[in-house]
């Protein structure tokens, strides 16, 4: 498998945001010469290094912990800050109200809605509200350690939602806005649910998406809920259960407008979040108040340079891991978190790009598919809005190819800025890589694992491996790492310390440039192709397609062949305008063979409208090749655009 490595360093950082970043000022701290030295330091001594990192960030404690970290158990199940206690709330909110740090009047969360309505609430107005809806769900009979679920768009209730659980030593449970019956129903009644969270439904592309029906009919499935609040987003009538239903505004009508934070354990659990699985029902992964916020901080302060200061916009939903993040991680820094609950193109290509010139957004992060789909509207979106805001640019949610990589620094960063790439997942509760401001770029690239990840690649005997393509890992065990997968201990261990005894293995193929000692992600290793006793990535051959300028995107997938164990089949979505004719298909097959080698030409390639994706725009490959070979294709509970199967299915036929 060969790695994309493309092109020259597209960035650099002037030593003015070497001088301001937050990474420099931690280092110069504690006297560390540079990354390469905090990364040793970080990996060797992880409880001076993750004592250091608790006091950078301002992470508060109503005891102070006795012990950093406990190994008794083993690397597995790792005990963090022992003796100590806290509430996550205190950090992201109550230290911003009251306290010698408080700015009560500084906006914490800027929403938009897709027809165009914009709220803003200060730290004071938003911890108002956190205080009257925990004191409503403890009315409710929601006791420490009960669940509730949040199945919300990306409203300000969704943040209202999550620091009122966790401030009651509650545990939430995320729900993807966009879900089906049948998936919120599984995930209520594998949390046994108490208390769900939900919305009459909210606007998609123009159009009314019904939650309140949906969630009815998961109710039916799910007899472990008792009571539910449901929040009028569109303020339409709904069905109605007298005893059980209640709306938001009169619940918190009367409830006080302040109510004492809860004291916690550092592994009392925070939120379970689930993940869809190859096979089988999804993975619960157990996120703690000492763990999940704390990462997601710290990813936020080092890898995106996140300060007080900065307005920080990702597009997001409250199921994807991301949701969380971004309002536990910049909450906790003091920083206003943009949410939107819409689609990026509605009304039109440029929303985006007009919601950061309206919010003066410094911080703005996409999935790399969403990128590719707002590239083919052309340059000139971007660049009728003043950008001028942004310092910083993110993508995360799957391998990027380098022309949308290079389209987003220049149309959108204007050559300026850097793209921080971030690579991790929900267990991690963020990333494993990181980029950041101190490190020079190219298309595509890492910097390096986030300081105190003692991230490796290796080969199929474990041995470390530079210059050639390997299984990304992780050797130590970090605050945030999940606590396990929710009343499934045994599956938590197979999943991810199986294979090498002792290691993390993520899952991940990654390569570390021997040259400049920038790291690559080429996809999930269970995607990968073997034709002709060659192993190549999927993200290698989308980004040969991808470079054809009538390509907007492709799925590449191996499939049985009797002569060489694996042929490469490939899905392509089309730009507007393009002819899907056999002249392409040839055109596509010789690209691809040209430049990888003539025994890894496409098989076949179809053109399809669409390729399926998860709500937060991952290409679901498995399913792809599953639905092809007429295979199970297993949980589809994350899938955005069920429709996309269709074609898929069909092209075999």
């Amino acid at each position: 498998m060969q790695p994309v490595v493309i092109g020259d360093v597209t960035w650099e950082p002037t030593p003015e945001i070497i001088e301001r970043s937050r990474l420099t000022r931690f280092m110069k701290r504690h006297g560390i010469a540079g990354l390469a030295q905090l990364q040793e330091r970080s990996i060797a001594d992880p409880e001076w290094f993750w004592d250091a990192v608790v006091h950078d960030l301002g992470i508060r404690w109503y005891r102070a912990y006795d012990r950093v970290l406990d190994l008794s158990e083993g690397v597995m199940w790792a005990h963090w800050f022992g003796g100590g206690k806290l509430n996550i709330v205190d950090t992201c909110l109550d230290q911003w109200v009251r306290g010698p740090r408080a700015q009560p009047e500084k906006t914490a969360l800027i929403w938009e809605g897709e027809p165009g309505e914009v709220r803003r609430l200060t730290f004071a107005e938003l911890d108002l509200q956190v205080c009257r809806l925990g004191a409503a769900l403890e009315k409710l009979g929601i006791e420490r350690g009960d669940r509730v679920g949040v199945f919300l768009p990306m409203t300000p209730e969704v943040a209202v939602s999550l620091l009122a659980i966790a401030k009651i030593g509650a545990v939430i449970i995320p729900l993807f806005s966009g879900f089906g019956a049948g998936a919120v129903a599984s995930r209520l009644n594998d949390a046994e649910v108490k208390v769900l969270i939900c919305a009459d439904g909210f606007y998609r592309r123009g159009q009314v998406v019904k939650m309140k029906e949906v969630a009815d009919e998961a109710l039916k499935q799910a007899p472990c809920v008792e009571q539910v609040v449901v929040l009028r987003r569109i303020v339409r009538e709904v069905p109605w259960t007298r005893g059980r239903d209640h709306v938001w505004e009169a619940l918190l009508d009367g409830e006080p407008d302040h109510l004492p934070t809860h004291r916690l354990d550092p592994e009392h659990p925070v939120m379970v979040i689930y993940t869809s699985g190859t096979t089988g029902r999804p993975k619960g992964a157990v996120h703690v108040h000492g763990g999940f916020p704390l990462k997601a901080a710290q990813d936020m302060a080092w890898g995106f340079d996140l300060g007080r200061d900065d307005v920080i916009f990702w597009i997001t939903d409250i199921g994807w891991m991301m949701g969380p993040w971004l309002i536990f991680g910049a909450l906790s820094q003091g920083a206003t978190c943009v949410l939107y609950e819409g689609t990026p193109d509605t009304p039109g290509p440029d929303r985006l790009w007009r919601m950061v010139a309206d919010h003066q957004v410094s911080i703005f992060g996409a999935a790399p598919t969403l990128v590719r789909g707002l590239m083919v509207a052309g340059e000139e979106w971007p660049r009728k809005h003043d950008l001028s805001s942004l310092r910083v640019l993110g993508g995360t949610g799957e391998p990027w190819n380098p022309e949308p990589w290079l389209w987003y620094a220049r149309n959108v960063g204007g050559d300026r800025l850097p793209v921080i790439n971030y690579s991790g997942g929900t267990e991690i509760a963020g990333g494993i890589l990181i980029g950041n401001v101190l490190t020079p770029q190219r298309p595509c690239s890492f910097s390096g694992p986030v300081p105190g990840m003692a991230a490796d690649v290796v080969d199929e005997h474990g041995q470390s491996v530079q210059g050639e393509v390997g299984e990304l890992v992780v050797r130590k065990p970090w605050p945030g790492m999940t606590v396990g997968f929710w009343r499934d201990r045994e599956r938590y261990e197979q999943t991810y310390w199986s294979r090498i005894p002792g290691v993390w293995v993520h899952g991940d193929w990654a390569y570390i440039d021997p040259r400049d000692g920038l790291w690559y992600v080429l996809g999930r290793s269970d995607d990968t192709i073997k034709v002709a006793g060659k192993r190549l990535g999927p993200a290698e051959v989308e980004s040969v397609l991808v470079g054809d300028s009538a390509v907007q995107e492709a799925a590449a997938v191996g499939v049985p062949d009797e002569l060489k164990g694996e042929a490469l089949v490939c899905f392509v979505v089309l730009r507007t305008g393009q002819a899907a004719d056999a002249a392409l298909k040839e055109r596509l097959k010789e690209r691809v063979a040209s430049e990888m080698g003539k025994p890894l030409r496409p098989k076949e390639i179809y053109f399809v409208p669409d390729l399926p994706k998860t709500r937060n725009a991952k290409i679901l490959r498995r399913v792809v090749k599953a639905v092809y070979l007429g295979l199970e294709p297993g949980d589809l509970t994350a899938l955005e655009n069920p429709d996309a199967l269709k074609a898929i299915g069909a092209a075999r036929a």
